[in-house]
């Protein structure tokens, strides 16, 4: 049985990207927020999201939705 591998991102970390951009796993690589292809994502909601983005994870935490939301972004959750 092999460990699911999960790359933890925090709320703050979205804010380089501009207004309405969607956030992916790789563009998450390309950013550098990622180590590597296919580790399954988890936004965490440490810090706050200054504009709207929509936010595509594997999952996350229930207060980083919050914050998404109130900043008017979209989360879509991938499936695993």
């Amino acid at each position: 049985m092999s460990k699911k591998c999960f790359a933890i991102i925090h709320v703050r970390d979205l804010n380089r990207f501009p207004k309405d951009t969607v956030v992916e796993p790789e563009l998450l690589l390309q950013a550098g927020l990622l180590r590597k292809r296919g580790d399954e994502v988890k936004l965490l909601s440490d810090g706050e999201l200054e504009h709207p983005l929509t936010i595509r994870v594997h999952h996350i935490s229930k207060n980083a939705l919050k914050k998404v939301e109130a900043a008017a972004g979209k989360v879509e959750v991938i499936a695993s």
